[in-house]
């Protein structure tokens, strides 16, 4: 499932070619992408005629404020996205030629000719039509950014505190952090030498610190690189991410550890793949 380096590169890869434009026409080839009761044809009556705003990505959401023509009165209706695992866009004035985007789910046709489309061969994602007050509602269930400036050694150790989960399964919670997914929870707990295992609650204020620093350095590195393609995830029209040459842990069970050279071990917490290195990173 795309996490925030990969959201974040879609948004910025949408951001200014959709600033602006006004939604001409939407077609909905599948109904089930349209999220949270909506019918098909409210949702088509609700976005026709109506401008982007400035893109926004909150935890794992891409976020498309809806303006008013004049744009004079904010956004009245904001589009969620869920990209879940083979959500995808594209932007083109013709069908797109990427390989693996099979037919558009969704399509808006904009006022500068051009398409954005969005495939979704699973069908697992799609876009909510939420008001900014439902949205409001929604937000303050999220945990803080962790490239935010206010994400900081104390305010992560207060989050960590009260936890007696193991902290692999903490850093999942979107409650708790926003953002960080399987990938880059695994590689962040091996730059920070901290045992999957260990109880969140037990890390003492160095390994907070150590954690913190590691979990901004990892999704940093991967955003520079558009993002971790292992299968699914493709940024628009295609474009694949590069970070999965960099991962330490992640998908290398049995190969050499990169620091000892001891094996990379697999184990499953709470239904996900946790990678590791049990000499690095074991309890001592």
């Amino acid at each position: 499932m795309p996490e925030l380096p990969e959201v974040e590169t879609i948004r910025r890869d949408l951001a200014a070619p959709l600033l602006g434009r006004r939604i001409e026409r939407v077609r909905v080839h599948e109904e089930d992408l349209i999220l949270g009761g909506t019918s098909r044809r409210s949702f088509q009556r609700a976005v026709r005629g109506r401008r982007f705003g400035g893109l926004e990505r909150r935890a794992k959401f891409l976020l498309f404020p809806l303006l008013a023509d004049d744009g004079a009165t904010g956004p009245e209706r904001l589009l969620r996205v869920q990209l879940r695992m083979t959500g995808q866009f594209a932007l083109d004035e013709e069908r797109p030629r990427a390989p693996d985007f099979r037919h558009p789910g969704v399509d808006f046709g904009l006022d500068d000719g051009r398409t954005l489309f969005y495939d979704d061969v699973r069908r697992l994602g799609g876009f909510d039509l939420l008001t900014p007050e439902r949205w409001t509602a929604i937000e303050r269930r999220l945990g803080p950014e962790p490239l935010s400036r206010g994400f900081t050694d104390g305010r992560f150790g207060r989050i960590l505190a009260p936890l007696r989960a193991p902290i692999k399964n903490a850093l999942l919670d979107q409650r708790r952090i926003a953002g960080v997914g399987n990938i880059y929870a695994s590689e962040a707990l091996f730059r920070a030498h901290i045992d999957p295992r260990a109880p969140a609650g037990t890390l003492d204020p160095a390994q907070v610190a150590r954690l913190r620093r590691a979990i901004r350095t990892t999704l940093a590195a991967a955003l520079e690189r558009a993002g971790t393609t292992i299968r699914d995830y493709r940024a628009v029209n295609g474009r694949s991410g590069s970070y999965q040459s960099e991962l330490d842990v992640y998908g290398r069970e049995g190969a050499p550890c990169r620091r000892c050279e001891g094996p990379i071990i697999r184990l499953v917490q709470a239904g996900r793949s946790t990678f590791f290195c049990e000499d690095c990173q074991g309890a001592r």
